[in-house]
C-alpha cells in the first residue's frame, strides 16, 4: 500500500506552496548549518535552496504550517532526514569569506585596530601559490 504525504498531495499542497514562497522571501541562511543560502543554484545542486520540516512529516510534523518550515540547504535536509533537532539551537554562522584564510590566528575575533597596535614592529608576509587553469 502506498502512502502519499500530505504536503505533496491533497489540501495542503496549496497552503505548504504558499509558505514556501514566503520563506523564500523573508529568509536567507539555513536552519540547520546557519551559513547562507544561494538562492541562484537550482534543484540537482546539493546546496540549492529547499524547505525542511522542523518536525518531520513521519513524525506527526504538521505538512504545511509555517511555524514547522524552515529554509535549508537540499544535502543539509537530506542529512537530517527525519530526525527531530532540539528546538532553540544557536546556529552560528560559520562562513567569513569566499576565500580561504592563513590558519595562522582565529579570524573569527579578527579586529584589525588591535592587530596593528600588535604588529607595529614585526611584519608577516604571506605567500599565496595560485593555480592557473590552462
Amino acid at each position: 500500500m502506498s502512502h502519499s504525504r500530505a504536503d505533496r498531495k491533497g489540501a495542503h499542497r496549496a497552503n505548504y506552496e504558499r509558505n514556501k514562497k514566503r520563506i523564500f522571501a523573508t529568509q536567507n541562511t539555513c536552519g540547520i548549518c546557519g551559513h547562507p543560502v544561494d538562492f541562484t543554484l537550482k534543484t540537482p545542486h546539493p546546496m540549492s535552496a529547499t524547505i525542511d520540516h522542523i518536525v518531520p512529516v513521519a513524525k506527526n510534523g504538521h505538512p504545511s504550517d509555517i511555524d514547522n518550515l524552515q529554509l535549508a540547504h537540499w544535502t543539509c535536509n537530506r542529512q537530517k532526514s527525519d530526525k527531530i533537532f532540539k528546538q532553540g539551537h544557536d546556529t552560528k554562522q560559520q562562513v567569513i569569506g569566499n576565500r580561504n584564510l592563513p590558519q595562522s590566528m582565529d579570524w573569527m575575533k579578527y579586529n584589525s585596530n588591535q592587530i596593528k597596535k600588535q604588529n607595529d614592529s614585526k611584519k608577516t608576509v604571506i605567500r599565496v601559490k595560485r593555480r592557473l587553469n590552462r
